[in-house]
């Protein structure tokens, strides 16, 4: 390879073979080529202005691995090497962010537009003020924070209040610095987008392996952002452009938005070039139309134009609504909207085995994205719309939605109507469409489209609690084969959950051990792990006090279920449905099979000391499992209710009480321990 000199940082770099180096200059090497990637980087990520070739640039990234890998000491916080993607992880931890972030209202016309600033003027009182207008970008919003010039923290935006600790895959976002001029703690505030070829290679990509498409930018940001190993979001080369820069409190840098705006590009961040100082709102209607026209020339996707007044002392006078600020709003762009033919329609399965059909399309361009398929939502829609296979239908995309069929613009010379199919397309369970809903359903709880949602609901805390067993674990475990029905977990083995990854022999041990705990709970816990639709905690444990086994609930006709309190018609006739599917019925022998409580003594609650009293249990208590405390205080003659409410007589708490503990107080709910549970039970005592 030639000499590389790197303009930016006046570096002239020659590749020089591991076996080279000597002690001497090892370090300044090393920071040599850390910069002269930075520098790279950031001309070719930020600027978009390479000055070298990809294979220069990554010869310097695999050098400077080489130089780490053989002397770790080495390594710093901000390498390059490190966007590579870490290690997997084993969730997102929650973290609260320095000053909320709010959503924007919406103008969707240049009427609603021109209210937004006669209501700016009248609260600023006829001073003077400007606009800065920025391209709507449709991505995923996340916040980034610094210490002492480097990168230390990402988290989404979350609920607005609290977001997710992404740190890891946002290391692997080449146009975030990980080094910064500025020392002092701050943060910036941005939007994680996907550009147009990136997008249409990934779905590509996806298509080949028989994976679903991802329905817009924004949808396939936010799933690489949130995926649990960084290395498949570096894959995915992600963008991530800057709009504000707060303290670490949370307040503006600057006093002036555009302001802001240059210093964060001079500090190397990516922000966008098409941003514009608007000195009035007629200004503002004439850049929303001008890129509204010229959208489709865009790298990226943009949905509309944000304005937001310059001046951040009147943006402090204008302040807030309760859920988004006076000083901003979104232009949004009306969804575009393109002519093709339907040539087929197919049906899906989704995870919680709802059925929906989708049209296939003579493939068309629509927002800069082609479009081949479109979601025609369910049966009752496609009536609704008069669609027949063959027709020419109006379809429109907007970025925040999944291409639709908007009508039927000219019926086929030669139509097929489409019925929805009576089995499963995946599986041939039952489908099962109930009265007055418009979704129609496999029942098949071992059917392969819903069979991780099923496991997931069946180990759930609350259900059978098997701890250990999340979603990380259970994709490894479908997708491998090891589990191809719920009951399969009762006859895995500590060898098989050893090999998987993130598991070792203690944690093989630890999830086994609360597989095989949860064949002692009860058997309302099993009825209502079984995933059947209207039957949650309470109407399981009602059904098992009436029938008080498990077998007769799934023998019983509609009219005998309906016989149990508080079970209507419609959950009797879900019930029944269940059982009537054969796999359903295999699923239960299995079940049985593997040791699971199918008999359940109904409490006699008549008489007891807690008679007419409702509990709601919550934290851990010092002796008793919740399930315990749950018998003990059922078996009393009392009742045990999910969340607490004005008519909650007590809260049971345990250590880490947590949001429960707080409505209580906030209601009057008398708090007690465990050992005032049980002198309340042994004496009666209210």
């Amino acid at each position: 390879m030639m000499a590389m000199r790197c303009s930016g940082c006046e570096i002239i770099l020659k590749p020089i073979e591991f076996n080279d180096y000597s002690d001497m200059h090892i370090s300044d090497r090393a920071d040599k080529l850390r910069e002269s990637i930075r520098h790279h980087e950031h001309q070719y990520y930020v600027l978009d202005s390479p000055e070298i070739t990809d294979a220069e640039y990554d010869a310097l990234v695999r050098e400077l691995q080489q130089l780490e890998t053989g002397h770790p000491e080495l390594i710093t916080p901000d390498s390059p090497t490190l966007r590579v993607g870490g290690k997997p992880r084993e969730g997102f931890q929650k973290i609260a962010h320095s000053s909320p972030m709010l959503s924007l209202d919406n103008a969707l016309s240049t009427e609603e537009l021109r209210a937004f600033d006669n209501r700016v003027r009248e609260l600023l009182g006829n001073a003077e003020y400007r606009y800065v207008a920025e391209l709507k970008m449709d991505g995923l919003s996340m916040a980034a924070r610094y210490r002492d010039g480097v990168f230390d923290l990402a988290i989404t935006r979350g609920d607005g209040s609290v977001g997710e600790d992404v740190t890891e895959n946002a290391r692997t976002i080449r146009s975030l610095p990980l080094r910064v001029h500025r020392r002092t703690p701050f943060e910036v505030r941005g939007e994680v987008v996907f550009n147009r070829r990136a997008f249409e290679r990934l779905n590509a990509e996806r298509e080949k392996d028989n994976l679903p498409r991802f329905a817009n930018p924004r949808n396939a940001a936010a799933g690489s952002l949130r995926v649990l190993e960084p290395g498949i979001t570096a894959s995915r080369r992600l963008d991530y452009y800057t709009y504000f820069a707060l303290d670490e409190e949370g307040k503006f840098l600057f006093d002036s938005h555009w302001e802001s705006l240059d210093w964060l590009a001079a500090q190397g961040f990516k922000v966008n070039p098409k941003r514009r100082v608007c000195a009035n709102v007629e200004e503002a209607v004439a850049l929303c139309a001008e890129w509204e026209a010229e959208r489709e020339s865009l790298p990226y996707e943009i949905d509309g134009v944000v304005l937001k007044i310059d001046s951040i002392p009147q943006q402090r006078q204008l302040g807030f609504t309760a859920r988004a600020p006076r000083w901003a709003i979104a232009f949004k762009y009306a969804a575009q909207q393109r002519e093709t033919t339907v040539v087929d329609i197919s049906v899906g399965v989704g995870r919680t085995g709802a059925l929906t059909p989708v049209a296939h399309l003579e493939p068309v361009v629509v927002g800069g994205v082609t479009v081949s398929r479109a979601t025609l939502h369910n049966e009752d829609e496609i009536g609704r719309l008069g669609l027949e296979i063959g027709d020419t239908v109006l379809i429109e995309r907007s970025g925040d939605v999944i291409p639709k069929v908007v009508r039927v613009t000219k019926q086929g010379e030669t139509r097929t109507p489409f019925h929805m199919p009576h089995e499963c397309p995946v599986c041939g369970g039952h489908i099962v469409r109930e009265e007055g809903e418009a979704a129609s359903r496999c029942i098949n709880a071992n059917c392969p489209a819903r069979l991780k949602e099923s496991i997931g609901h069946f180990a759930s805390r609350g259900v059978l609690n098997i701890d250990g067993l999340g979603d990380v674990l259970i994709e490894q475990l479908v997708d491998k084969g090891l589990v191809k029905s719920v009951a399969d977990l009762y006859y895995l083995k500590e060898a098989q959950l050893a090999d998987l990854d993130r598991m070792g022999p203690k944690s093989a041990a630890n999830v086994i051990r609360n597989i095989d705990r949860s064949r002692t709970l009860p058997m309302p816990r099993v009825l209502g792990a079984l995933g059947i639709r209207f039957v949650g905690e309470r109407t399981a444990e009602l059904l098992a006090d009436h029938f008080e086994d498990l077998d007769r609930i799934a023998s019983a006709t509609v009219d005998e279920l309906q016989q149990a309190q508080e079970v209507g018609p419609k959950v009797a006739e879900s019930i029944h449905a269940f059982f009537e599917e054969d796999h359903n019925r295999q699923l239960l022998a299995r079940l049985r099979a593997a040791g699971l409580q199918f008999k359940h003594n109904a409490p006699k609650r008549e008489g007891g000391t807690l008679q007419g009293m409702t509990f709601v249990v919550t934290g851990t208590l010092p002796n008793l499992t919740r399930e315990d405390a749950k018998a003990k205080i059922e078996a009393a003659g009392g009742k045990v209710a999910a969340a607490v409410s004005r008519k909650t007589n007590y809260l049971l708490a345990g250590e880490d009480a947590g949001s429960k503990l707080k409505k209580a107080q906030e209601l009057g709910v008398a708090v007690i321990d465990e050992a005032g549970l049980l002198e309340m039970i042994e004496k009666g005592t209210r």
